[in-house]
């Protein structure tokens, strides 16, 4: 009995065994559903869906397609993404794939339609407070030639006929395969799931859909991906936050670098170095969720501000140490905002295409930062609220420095070792030598080199 009993065990154990190494050599598959309208959020499913197929090693990605369209920016960001994909990409039409959706499935290599389904009309269209806009006859033409550009690049990419994906842009285009007419002049091409199919050219080839398939199983089954592990791509909530998030990137980066700038020239810490710290970490985080930011940025911006703090707060002058920093946070704001490669931190392309954009807003973020710090030193002073935050420290001319040194006063606050001390009626920034100084004690101004003002305790002689 004992014996049947362990032979029983062993069975199962082995079974168990069996069916765990079939579960581990099964293909994996990641679906990522394109449905209802297209908007930026979704940029960030689908590159988080490519960049987690690429580092899982899938055997494929299945666009799940069910849309009439939405934003052509968000479209042609998604193309972009899918175009620098490792692991295969198809697209399965479940119902419509209509204006920039049908732009995202052109970009594929491999698309299979349901019965029923359609694919094509791509004509950009404005869309304003109240619908639909006509647009004058230059402007139109203007988003129609930028829209069919886009559209032959998709089609090129997913390796379709160019002029077959500007049939679906423009109705002044006729298509034919030979004598039969697929797209006569004067409509703009829509394709049932039997159209897009049919075999055209020497070749016989299908025009565009592989073939009709009820549902991805079957899909799967016909590129030979039968009974594969599905992984399906989810939006959260924090991928809706960071689209919101990625939309305030410039006022983010202009409030965060003011704040702690402004931080910088008061003592202590305070209202600004919250406000500047809560702005770049927001920044840092809607971007890390969309899939640009990695931890990397972070670290590099942290290490660019300790270089410059300690420019500031202990060197004298602004040299190495200072330039070092501002060149690192620099950079890495702008690496936080450039598409990367899927499931690599290095950047998809160093074109100029790849970083105008971020290169533009971190730059306008600096300057609208300075500007930011001149207008609160000449106006926050006199309110009554930022009074107390010290702001109203005043540095002094640089034809007054010899006339500082040894200048006594008083310690408005602890330093330790930076603060603000007060002379004949002014305060100032001010520093020690290392020594902490309380408040309230009588300094002696010793050395001056530009904004540094190094003074010492005089209270005992």
């Amino acid at each position: 009995m004992l014996r049947k009993i362990i032979f029983t065990l062993i069975a199962a154990l082995m079974l168990n065994s069996a069916h765990a190494k079939e579960a581990d050599d099964r293909p994996l598959v990641y679906v990522i559903p394109i449905k209802e309208m297209i908007e930026p959020a979704l940029l960030y499913v689908v590159r988080r869906g490519v960049d987690e197929a690429a580092r899982k090693k899938a055997d494929a990605i299945i666009i799940e397609m069910d849309t009439p369209g939405g934003r052509v920016d968000s479209a042609l960001a998604i193309v972009s993404t899918l175009g620098k994909s490792k692991v295969p990409v198809y697209t399965f039409v479940e119902r419509e794939a209509i204006s920039a959706g049908g732009l995202i499935a052109l970009s594929t290599p491999v698309i299979y339609m349901s019965p029923g389904s359609v694919i094509g009309d791509i004509t950009p269209i404005s869309l304003g407070l109240t619908g639909v806009q006509e647009l004058p006859a230059a402007e139109k033409e203007k988003m129609t030639s930028y829209v069919a550009a886009h559209v032959r690049s998709a089609a090129e990419q997913g390796g379709y006929d160019p002029k077959l994906a500007e049939a679906m842009v423009r109705a002044d285009i006729e298509y034919k395969d030979g004598e039969t007419i697929i797209s006569p002049e004067g409509k703009v091409l829509t394709m049932t799931n039997t159209e897009a199919e049919q075999l055209v050219g020497e070749e016989k080839k299908p025009l565009l859909s592989k073939g009709t398939v009820s549902n991805i199983e079957e899909m799967l089954s016909k590129i030979g991906l039968e009974n594969a592990e599905q992984k399906t791509i989810e939006t959260t909530g924090l991928e809706k936050i960071a689209r919101f998030v990625a939309g305030l990137a410039q006022i983010l980066l202009l409030v965060g670098l003011g704040g702690l700038w402004l931080e910088f020239k008061t003592p202590g810490f305070g209202l600004f170095g919250i406000l500047g710290i809560s702005c770049l970490l927001l920044f840092f985080f809607g971007h890390h969720i969309a899939g640009l930011s990695g931890m990397e940025d972070i670290l590099i911006f942290s290490l660019g501000i300790a270089l410059l703090a300690i420019e500031i707060f202990v060197t004298p002058g602004f040299g190495l140490m200072g330039i070092s920093g501002l060149i690192l946070i620099f950079l890495a704001l702008i690496n936080a905002m450039i598409e990367h490669m899927p499931g690599e931190w290095t950047p998809a392309s160093y074109s100029a295409e790849t970083l105008a954009k971020p290169l533009m807003n971190v730059t306008l973020a600096f300057a609208g930062s300075v500007v930011l710090v001149l207008i609160a030193g000449k106006f926050l002073p006199q309110t009554k609220m930022f009074r107390g935050i010290a702001l109203d420290a005043v540095l002094p001319d640089i034809e007054e420095e010899t006339d500082l040194i040894g200048l006594e006063g008083v310690s408005h606050s602890d330093l330790r070792p930076s603060g603000t001390a007060y002379f004949e009626g002014r305060k100032i920034d001010v520093v020690t030598q290392g020594d902490f100084i309380p408040r309230q004690t009588e300094v002696r101004i010793i050395e001056v080199h530009g904004n540094r003002i190094v003074v010492e305790d005089c209270s005992h002689g």
